[in-house]
């Protein structure tokens, strides 16, 4: 049997480059949200709350449940939890690596919580 190498999980349990193209980018962003809720220190039930969800669905956030959250509720998560997401366009049969982009408020790059992504 030969063996093959994958750049991450999702290119090799997903059937086609687009559906793990989405899952790299869901599972980006919930680790990313999450990473930013735990940061801010406060019960999961404030931390819903400054979300705009439920107490049971930032549970399953936090949990990890990514087929519970499309790439555009995860998009609109991180706005409401004070990240930006950024998606930069190349061509096709090129992969590139999905590297974290961290900036301060001020702009600054740092190794605080990743509020950037680029392809």
């Amino acid at each position: 049997m030969k063996r093959q190498r994958f750049e991450n999980v999702w290119d090799a349990l997903e059937d086609t480059p687009a559906e793990a193209a989405n899952m790299t980018l869901r599972s980006r962003l919930l680790i990313a949200i999450g990473e930013r809720v735990k940061s801010w220190n406060v019960t999961q039930a404030e931390a819903a709350r400054r979300l705009g969800i439920t107490q049971p669905r930032l549970n399953d956030l936090l949990r990890g449940k990514i087929v519970n959250f499309s790439l555009d509720t995860l998009i609109n998560l991180a706005a409401q939890a004070g990240l930006r997401v950024r998606v930069d366009i190349g061509r096709a049969g090129r992969r590139r690596r999905v590297t974290p982009i961290r900036r301060s408020h001020s702009g600054a790059t740092h190794s605080g919580t990743p509020i950037e992504w680029k392809l």
